[in-house]
């Protein structure tokens, strides 16, 4: 069947903007307040040599699949699921399957809202000097945090939360969307990306110096001679969470992509830089907190925003530390919101016909208005739509990949524009290996409370 015309759609400029974009989407808080504390949780080596071969299980089949996913149907996950299932004589069906990963992205979208909207206020607050004015006293800093995200810091209940903040976050995402993908999205990535790796280099330079924090490297190196079945779910679901496979945001950068782009390359790029990224927030925070003789025993929203500036108000230098920190979250933030929002503003323009800009304004608008509803329920929110709703998109897409458009199909469209074809693994592995332990982690993470 004819594949469908990209011509008239914007998209990436070049090879790095591209790898860049999707860096940016999937370097979240998924890698900065998670992944340090699975880290500590399950014993440093215990768990990330397992992480390590399911970002290269996940890199080399989920990653490139959604990419090349998009690319072939030259539209999200609606477009892309009816482009398979026509082949089958069934593209209403696939239609309507697509919208499942774009209320996903969506949802997540809304709760990043929220969450982006306290990485403003914390980043305006450490500029200005009022975070480290606080000091190290617990209840000042927990108050504060309480103050603006009542439902994350369970010990105070004051109401009225980061409204003004949710608009001011929804305006920084409008100016970048509102630009496209070329002059926005991926110019914007071009900037922030060097300069968030540039920033937690330094802050990993500066934490090495102080006194104690040998501990905390001497901890992530540390194996304790056996891995459970738990750390095994646990460390897949970060890794298929951070590598930002939900059959959505992958599938839409994708559609963006010209037919000469090497997928196999610009995925093994994006899976190395996301997991450089994630080394460089454990490598920085677990031995922050070593130094500051903490135990690392929360993740979650309080551990950046209470903990974290804690350790870092003690420190020499800490007002600088806190600037050059939330800077660098701010840039992870707002890379993954603008990638998370794509895909249902892409929907309104391929399926009702709006421009650019109407489109990003009014799905800002809207998502804007939801999370200011949400605040009290965000930590739920985001629950359920991670644990469930992204994790079943990301299973569906490859199934419509490997299962329903085939093999032929497949291999054609990840060797397309790669300067040799991809190896007589690559679908076996796709079709059997990674769509078992997509279905084992969507399971097992429910029954365990979410996995990522």
């Amino acid at each position: 069947m004819a594949e469908a015309k990209t011509e008239a759609r914007d998209g990436f400029k070049s090879r790095w903007g591209f790898i860049l974009a999707c860096i940016g989407s999937a370097v979240g808080m998924g890698n900065i307040w998670r992944f340090p504390i699975l880290v500590s949780a399950y014993g440093g080596l215990t768990f990330l040599l397992p992480y390590f071969v399911f970002v290269v299980l996940i890199g080399a089949t989920g990653v490139m699949e959604e990419f090349a996913l998009g690319r072939a149907a030259g539209a999200g996950p609606v477009g892309a699921f009816g482009m398979c299932m026509e082949m089958k004589g069934k593209k209403k069906l696939g239609e309507t399957l697509g919208y499942l990963p774009i209320i996903g992205s969506l949802g997540l979208s809304i709760g990043y809202t929220v969450v982006f909207a306290w990485i403003c206020k914390y980043t305006v607050m450490a500029i200005t000097g009022s975070m480290y004015a606080m000091g190290t006293d617990m209840a000042t800093i927990g108050g504060t945090f309480g103050a603006t995200a009542p439902e994350a810091y369970a010990d105070f209940t004051i109401t009225g939360a980061a409204t003004v903040w949710i608009v001011v976050a929804v305006i920084i995402a409008f100016i970048i969307m509102a630009a496209g993908i070329a002059n926005g999205i991926e110019a914007a990535n071009k900037v922030m990306m060097p300069i968030l790796f540039g920033l937690f280099v330094i802050l990993g330079i500066y934490i090495a110096t102080l006194p104690g924090a040998s501990n905390g490297y001497k901890y992530i190196l540390s194996f304790n001679g056996s891995i459970d079945g738990k750390t095994l779910i646990y460390a897949f679901g970060q890794a298929f969470f951070s590598l930002s496979v939900a059959g959505n945001g992958s599938v839409i950068y994708g559609s963006y992509l010209s037919k000469d782009e090497d997928i196999p390359v610009s995925a093994r790029n994006v899976a190395l830089f996301d997991t450089i990224a994630a080394l460089l927030a454990a490598f920085v925070i677990i031995p922050a907190m070593a130094a500051a003789g903490a135990e690392l025993s929360t993740g979650g929203p309080g551990l950046m925003f209470v903990y974290l500036v804690n350790v870092i108000n003690g420190m020499p230098g800490g007002r600088i530390i806190g600037v050059i920190f939330f800077v660098a979250v701010m840039f992870a933030g707002l890379s993954s919101i603008i990638n998370l929002y794509e895909a249902p503003v892409a929907l309104l323009q391929e399926k009702f016909g709006m421009k650019r800009k109407p489109a990003v304004a009014a799905m800002l608008a809207f998502g804007a208005i939801v999370a200011i509803c949400i605040q009290p329920i965000t930590s739920p929110w985001m629950d359920v739509v991670s644990i469930y709703i992204c994790p079943l998109g990301a299973l569906l897409a490859a199934i419509m990949f490997f299962w329903v458009a085939g093999k032929d199909f497949a291999e054609k469209q990840v060797s397309m524009g790669a300067k040799k074809p991809i190896g007589a693994w690559f679908y076996p592995l796709g079709k059997y290996v990674y769509c078992a332990c997509a279905l084992i982690a969507l399971i097992a993470g429910a029954a365990l409370g979410g996995i990522g």
